[in-house]
């Protein structure tokens, strides 16, 4: 599914986002997060086997919330609720980081640190089944 602008918009500001993974019991692990977008997929950067990366290596359902900066005409500040399916890959954590922590950390921010450099780390891919909230991209999910 091809990801609207206006979301592209959002996630240029640098939201925090909560990422819910299912752990094995079918409960939700929710963890707050930095997300990018490469080729229409929502993209993380781990630089540890985290929870959430064996989570989605067992169970791929996922979901991805956030909350723009922008207030709808009705006076309700606009979210997003992206489902999807996760992926993991392994390495490149750190590029992906650095260049997230840009956006997230500010323009001279330098992450993940000098000395963590050398650790491959985990990329969660999410390619997106649909979107809620409010927003346009909720009227886009409609259609």
């Amino acid at each position: 599914m091809k990801i609207p602008q206006s979301i592209h918009d959002v996630i240029a500001k640098g939201p925090n986002a909560h990422l819910t993974t299912l752990n094995r019991d079918g409960s939700p692990q929710v963890t707050v997060v930095w997300v990018g977008i490469e080729n229409d997929e929502f993209v993380i950067g781990h630089l540890a086997m985290h929870q959430k990366v064996k989570n989605i290596r067992r169970d791929p359902r996922v979901a991805l919330s956030l909350l723009s900066d922008k207030t709808n005409a009705q006076g309700m500040r606009e979210y997003l609720v992206a489902y999807g399916n996760a992926r993991i890959t392994e390495g490149d954590a750190g590029p992906l980081l650095q260049r997230l922590a840009k956006i997230y950390v500010g323009p001279k921010a330098v992450f993940p640190p000098p000395s963590m450099l050398n650790i491959q780390g985990y990329v969660t891919r999410i390619a997106p089944d649909r979107f809620s909230g409010v927003g346009p991209w909720a009227a886009k999910s409609a259609e």
